[in-house]
């Protein structure tokens, strides 16, 4: 390369008057006081790089032989980079990025720095829309903010995850406090609304349109019913007769499902419940036993999380859900209708059976372990092996399988969810399959069979297990009758099993004087 100035570059005298002192300039005397340093920098002969303050200086050399390497600046900050003196452009050298490293950020990062005074910057609320055109929104839209007024704040959520499953633009996601939230903009489609079973979904109507006409009489009519038990030793780690496990055990030998989407206990809060995808005996096994918290089911659908554990493309994959009643409403009515669900449509669509876990009422996870068994009752979350409602009454046993506890489990009210007051559907009349212990003795299962699919399901099952009819129909049956009691008494809309399968916003509205359109006034 020739050694000839730079474009730009002014040329340097010996007189040091070529370059405007603004720069710097060689004669500290007539140097701007205003002045910035002019610094250079060129390799070091060492892969690094050698910087040479020429405005502090005053000695004029390149190489910083007589000491001005003194003042080098570690950072390079300011002036030109490999540029000598005269404009030449010296040897380039390149930093190579640093890997497995972050920049290690001082105070808050969120923090807004130098914000304008009397400026509000936060995320401006749904209002701004109005501000910015007059474009009126269409009164069939329903937003997320009306789930989450007339349900999620209000302390109705059942923890589902019904609307997460049914947002086609992955808007919703799952919060630290186990509830649904928007993750981003919400487009008003109304489909979160339109299949919340404490929302837009009437429930009851679901179970018309599940069972058919011919099989479902404002309640469900079973195909048929036993009491059953396996007979094999992992059954003392199961719930009761440890049916669940062996039947998914059994469809997942026979190749019927790839797997199946049950609870285990979360890694980091004993005797906590989160969804988990079982794909071996092994696993079902090690999984056996309730946990009486939900897990947000259907808002952990997106199978992308599982893929590693299937055999088979996600889109070709055959799954059991095990859930709660209102879970198994919402995956049915899902499965109704035919739309891209994103990133939860192959999950939906993935679902071939169904089994239902008898349920008169959930309990909110932190009330329950922390607030009634820990802090009031000093049973310490590691030291329970199993826990029960059984007979009415909450059972607590260690580890040993001594009974630590036994209360009315009215006495823990107060833990549980709001939203399953309203629940008529003690025994998931939109399942599959339904088991409980009610109607049977210690160690037995009860078990609803109530479909087609379900009896092949059973058919599968039932050589392996220890059987005989129902033993206690009438005990089923009057805990159902009370469980639909009391919905009706917390129902503040009318039950009613052959009106529209969806309650618009208003109405629901009207019913539980619930703010309508709370998204125009900043909700």
């Amino acid at each position: 390369m020739t050694d000839r100035p730079l474009p730009r570059v002014p040329d340097v005298d010996r007189a040091g008057t070529g370059v405007p002192p603004t720069s710097g300039a060689r004669d500290p005397a007539n140097a701007d006081p205003d002045a910035k340093p002019i610094r250079y920098r060129r390799a070091d002969g060492n892969g690094g790089e050698t910087t040479t303050d020429h405005a502090t200086d005053g000695c004029g050399c390149w190489d910083g032989g007589c000491g001005g390497g003194s003042n080098a600046a570690a950072d390079g900050s300011g002036g030109a980079v490999n540029v000598a003196p005269d404009g030449s452009l010296g040897d380039l050298q390149f930093t190579t990025p640093a890997e497995g490293t972050s920049q290690t950020l001082e105070g808050d990062p969120t923090e807004r720095v130098n914000a304008p005074e009397g400026v509000d910057l936060d995320t401006p609320s749904y209002s701004i829309r109005s501000e910015m055109n007059d474009i009126e929104t269409p009164d069939e839209k329903t937003w997320f903010m009306e789930l989450d007024t007339a349900v999620i704040d209000d302390g109705r959520c059942i923890q589902c995850g019904t609307c997460v499953a049914a947002c086609p633009s992955d808007s919703i996601g799952i919060g630290e406090d186990d509830l649904p939230e928007l993750v981003k903009m919400c487009t008003g489609c109304s489909l979160c609304w339109d299949f919340c079973p404490r929302g837009g979904l009437r429930y009851e109507r679901q179970w018309v349109v599940t069972g058919g006409e011919d099989n479902v009489k404002g309640a469900g009519d079973p195909i048929t019913e036993f009491s059953a038990k396996v007979g094999e030793s992992w059954q003392r780690n199961a719930q009761d007769g440890g049916v669940v496990t062996s039947v998914l055990s059994h469809l997942l030998e026979a190749g019927e499902i790839d797997g199946a989407l049950i609870a285990t206990e979360s890694e980091d809060e004993p005797w906590k419940a989160e969804s988990f995808l079982a794909t071996t005996h092994e696993e079902l096994v090690a999984n056996a036993g309730s946990f009486y918290n939900q897990t947000m089911a259907l808002g952990n659908l997106d199978l992308d999380r599982w893929a590693g554990k299937l055999d088979v493309p996600l889109e070709e994959a055959s799954l059991a859900l095990v859930g709660t009643p209102c879970e198994v409403e919402g995956i049915r009515a899902l499965q109704d209708f035919e739309w891209d669900y994103r990133s939860q449509n192959a999950g939906v669509r993935a679902i071939d059976y169904t089994i239902a876990l008898m349920c008169t009422k959930n309990f909110n996870y932190h009330k329950l372990i922390g607030e009634q068994l820990e802090e009031r009752r000093g049973i310490s979350p590691e030291g329970i092996g199993k826990m029960d409602v059984l007979h009415g009454d909450m059972i607590v046993y260690d580890h040993e399988g001594e009974e630590v506890l036994r209360e009315d489990v009215t006495e823990f009210h107060d833990a549980t969810l709001k939203g399953c007051n309203e629940c008529a559907d003690f025994t998931g009349f939109c399942a599959d399959l339904t088991v409980g212990s009610v109607g049977s003795s210690d160690e037995y299962s009860s078990v609803i069979v109530r479909t087609e699919r379900g009896m092949d399901a059973w058919e599968l099952t039932a050589p392996d297990l220890d059987y005989h009819d129902l033993e206690d129909r009438s005990a089923v049956g009057k805990l159902q009758g009370w469980d639909k009691r009391k919905a009706f008494e917390s129902l503040e809309r009318p039950f009613d099993p052959d009106a529209p399968r969806f309650i618009e916003y208003t109405e629901h509205a009207e019913n539980y004087g619930t703010q309508v359109n709370p998204h125009e006034s900043d909700h």
